[in-house]
C-alpha cells in the first residue's frame, strides 16, 4: 500500500493506472460542518497498484487524479458512486467516466435494494468487511494504521465484487439495464445545485398553491445563503422553520419572533432580512408558473388527476411479484411516485414507463389497469396472469 503525499508520485501513479482497462476507486470526505464536502482521502487500486492519495497533504495538486477520472479509456469501479462523483465533479468540473457502480450492478442482479458494499464483500470476494472505522474522522492527521487499512479494503476487494458482477450481468444479458443508469450517474445534470430545485428535499407538503411558492422562496434563498457561506443547510434554517414560514408566510421581521421554529434572537440576526425578503418574493410568485404540487397521499386530488388508492396498492404489488421472479430490486425498476403517476394516468414520462423497466413492469401496469391482466393467487404465491386464463382457472374449479 502507496500513501501518495506529492504531487510527483501521484503523477507516477495516475500515468500507471491509466494503462489498466479498469481501476477501482473510493474517496473519503466530511460534510457535517459544511455545505461543500471536504475532500480527505482517495483509495484507487488496479492489478499492480494499491494507494491512498492524501488531499491534505501541503502542495500536492489534484489534477493527475482528476485527469485520470475522466480518461475514457479506464472504466472507474465505485460503490455507490453518486456522492464520490458529485464530490470529484465539484472539484475539478470532471465527471468520471466510463463508471461502473457494484451498488447498482447488484440491485440489477438480485442482491436487495440498496445492496451494502460489506454484503457484496462476503457474498462475492468472501471476505468479512471491519466496520469500526466507518465513522471515523478523515480530516485528522496523522491517519492511524487500522484507519489506513479500513480505507484500502474499499477498493481491494472492490476488483473481486466487480469482475463476479461483470460475469452475472453477460451470463444475464443485462448489460443494458445498468448501462441506462450509469448514463444518469454520469449526466451533469444529475449533480447541478439549484436552489430553485431545494424545496424538493424539505418534508413539508403544502396544502396550497401559495404555501408551495413561498416553499420555493424560502428554500432556494437557504440553499444559496448555504453554499455561499459553506454551512449545512441546518445552520442557516431547519427544515420544520421553513414549513412554518412556508405556512403563515410572516410579512415583516416583528412577525418572525413569534414563530416558533426558529431559534430565539434570529429575528435579530442578519438572516433575517433576507428570509423576508424570499418570503415576500414567493408571496407574489404567478401562481400559474408554479411546479405541479406534491401529493399526500393516496386517493388526494390536488388538480392533477386523481390518484386512486386501490390501483396503487395492485401496481406495488405487481411491482413485488414482478421483481421477485426476475431477481431484480424493485426500487431499481419504479418509484412510489412512478407507481402513483401510472395509476393517475400521467405516466408516460416516469422512468418505469421507458426503456427496460417498460419492458419488465411498466407493460404489465398498463395491462392490470387496462383489465387485460390480472393477479392470482397460486400454491400461496401471487401471479400475474391474462383474465382469459384466469376465467379458464376458475372454470376448472
Amino acid at each position: 500500500m502507496q500513501i501518495i503525499t506529492t504531487t510527483d508520485d501521484l503523477k507516477s501513479l495516475c500515468q500507471a493506472l491509466s494503462a489498466e482497462p479498469y481501476i477501482t476507486v473510493d474517496t473519503e470526505f466530511m460534510r457535517e460542518q459544511t455545505y461543500w464536502p471536504q475532500f480527505c482521502l482517495a483509495q484507487v487500486a488496479g492489478s499492480g497498484h494499491e494507494a491512498l492519495i492524501d488531499p491534505l497533504a501541503p502542495g500536492i495538486d489534484l489534477q493527475p487524479f482528476f485527469q485520470l477520472m475522466a480518461n475514457e479509456r479506464v472504466v472507474k469501479v465505485f460503490h455507490s458512486a453518486r456522492q464520490d462523483i458529485e464530490l470529484i465533479h465539484n472539484l475539478s468540473g470532471k465527471i468520471p467516466h466510463p463508471i461502473f457502480d457494484t451498488q447498482v450492478a447488484g440491485m440489477v442482479c438480485g442482491f436487495g435494494e440498496q445492496v451494502s458494499y460489506e454484503v457484496l464483500a462476503r457474498k462475492l470476494a468472501k471476505v468479512e468487511i471491519d466496520k469500526s472505522s466507518r465513522f471515523t474522522d478523515w480530516s485528522r492527521r496523522p491517519l492511524s494504521d487500522k484507519q489506513l487499512s479500513y480505507a484500502m479494503s474499499d477498493v481491494t476487494h472492490l476488483r473481486i465484487v466487480y469482475e463476479r458482477l461483470k460475469k452475472l450481468l453477460d451470463d444475464s444479458g443485462r448489460e443494458g439495464w445498468l448501462d441506462e443508469e450509469m448514463a444518469t450517474l454520469t449526466s451533469p445534470a444529475t449533480y447541478l445545485a439549484d436552489p430553485e430545485n431545494a424545496w424538493q428535499r424539505v418534508k413539508f407538503r403544502p396544502r396550497k398553491a401559495r404555501q408551495l411558492a413561498v416553499l420555493i422562496s424560502v428554500a432556494a434563498w437557504r440553499e444559496r445563503e448555504a453554499q455561499s457561506r459553506n454551512v449545512p443547510r441546518g445552520r442557516i434554517v431547519k427544515d420544520d422553520a421553513i414549513a412554518e414560514i412556508a405556512t403563515h408566510a410572516p410579512a415583516d421581521i416583528e412577525t418572525l419572533k413569534h414563530l416558533r421554529a426558529l431559534p430565539r434572537g434570529f429575528a435579530g440576526s442578519k438572516l433575517a432580512e433576507g428570509l423576508v425578503h424570499a418570503v415576500a418574493e414567493g408571496l407574489k410568485a404567478d401562481l400559474k408558473t408554479l411546479p405541479a404540487m406534491p401529493r399526500g397521499g393516496h386517493g388526494h386530488g390536488h388538480g392533477h388527476g386523481e390518484i386512486p388508492g386501490p390501483v396503487v396498492d395492485v401496481l406495488k404489488l405487481a411491482l413485488k411479484v414482478v421483481c421477485e421472479r426476475e431477481r431484480v430490486a424493485a426500487k431499481l425498476v419504479a418509484s412510489s411516485a412512478d407507481i402513483e403517476a401510472i395509476a393517475a394516468g400521467r405516466g408516460d414520462k416516469v422512468p418505469a414507463m421507458h426503456g427496460w423497466r417498460r419492458e419488465l413492469f411498466g407493460d404489465t401496469a398498463l395491462g392490470l389497469i387496462e383489465g387485460r391482466l390480472g393477479i392470482v393467487l397460486r400454491d400461496e404465491r401471487a401471479e400475474i396472469t391474462t383474465v382469459e386464463r384466469i376465467a379458464g382457472l376458475k372454470a376448472a374449479e
